[in-house]
């Protein structure tokens, strides 16, 4: 019996809840049989995730102190305690259906640890379990005592699997000390960088996770790349307002900034240039953002996944073309962000403001 396909996806950067809505949409359509079992890896800016037996009081540092480094915190329904993701961290999220003779949660969980074990052997580290506790150790840690050196919590529903497992490459260890990582007092966390005295080069241990998921979960592992590159383009004007632009009802009827798909041959520059003239009839000077970030395009199915790159301008008048938009408007930054439809949005649209 041949392997069965599984379709990789290499994100880079996603919003938490924009994450949220890819797993969403992903196990939907592997449901309805419109995709093969898929497994996304990626990286979240900092976030603090509570499983369904998280205690509040395994976050250690105020609200205060959060909102201060931007760590935001979302309740999840997968597994286990309280956990921090970060850039530096990979995140994997396996998208399965478990066929007979796989349907066993034991077991399921076992496999994860077996990839990341196998995978974190590949740079010298002997990795293993504890049985007393969650997640994937270095029994004698370079930084002392046994640390844990990837997480997981996971979510099955009729077979189907969501969450997955993070694994520290390179993260910033201190934000691990805003928590108890699972609720476990007794013991820290380390990483690939620390152990090894280097960083590895994150696609190089993708590289290592895709190799080794092909006898862990038997099953034959194929890059699938974005199905779009895009842009968008937050305006705004002298009193620091942002321009939304409001999509006709026959192309989802939702408020967003000024945005569009790269043509081939083209850069994200010169995309973004174009679709600001096309959409406002603006030729302002743009600035990059320096933020590009990947999302599951709204309620696709198959899901469509774009890689954005964000910029900025400045501009006043504006024309729109009502084949594609039916208003517009100038609001404030905080009525703008509630009203965007992706958090990579709300995210370019506070970036703008700097």
């Amino acid at each position: 019996m041949s392997a069965s396909p599984l379709h990789v996806r290499r994100l880079g950067l996603v919003e938490y809840r924009d994450g949220l809505e890819l797993q969403r949409q992903f196990q939907d359509a592997r449901k309805a049989g419109q995709v093969p079992d898929t497994m996304l890896l990626l990286e979240h800016p900092p976030v603090l995730t509570l499983g369904r037996g998280a205690r509040m009081t395994n976050i250690i540092a105020p609200a205060e102190r959060l909102e201060s480094l931007g760590v935001e915190t979302f309740d999840t329904d997968r597994g286990g305690d309280v956990t921090y993701h970060g850039p530096g961290q990979i995140v994997g999220y396996p998208l399965l259906h478990l066929g007979p003779g796989k349907q066993d949660v034991r077991k399921y969980v076992r496999s994860i640890e077996e990839l990341m074990i196998r995978t974190v052997a590949d740079f010298g580290i002997t990795a293993t379990r504890i049985e007393k506790w969650p997640g994937v150790w270095v029994e004698q840690s370079k930084l002392g005592g046994p640390r844990k050196i990837a997480a997981l919590g996971v979510h099955l529903s009729r077979w189907y699997t969501k969450h997955g497992f993070a694994l520290n490459v390179a993260p910033e260890l201190s934000h691990f000390e805003l928590i108890v990582p699972c609720g476990i007092r007794e013991a820290g966390v380390t990483s690939i960088a620390e152990e090894t005295g280097s960083a590895p080069r994150l696609s190089d241990v993708e590289e290592r996770l895709m190799h080794h998921a092909r006898a862990v979960f038997d099953c034959e592992p194929s890059e699938v790349p974005f199905d779009k590159q895009t842009v968008s383009v937050t305006v705004r004007d002298e009193a620091g307002r942002v321009l939304l632009l409001k999509r006709t009802e026959a192309r989802g009827g939702f408020w967003q900034p000024v945005t569009g798909s790269i043509e081939r041959g083209e850069s994200a520059y010169d995309a973004a240039a174009r679709e600001l003239r096309e959409e406002t009839s603006l030729s302002a000077p743009i600035r990059p953002l320096s933020y590009v970030h990947s999302f599951a395009f709204r309620d696709s199915r198959p899901p469509v996944v774009c890689l954005e790159t964000a910029f900025s301008a400045r501009g006043g008048e504006v024309t729109i073309d009502p084949t594609e938009h039916s208003e517009f408007a100038w609001v404030s930054q905080q009525e703008a962000i509630s009203r965007v439809p992706h958090a990579g949005l709300a995210r370019s649209i506070r970036l703008s403001a700097n």
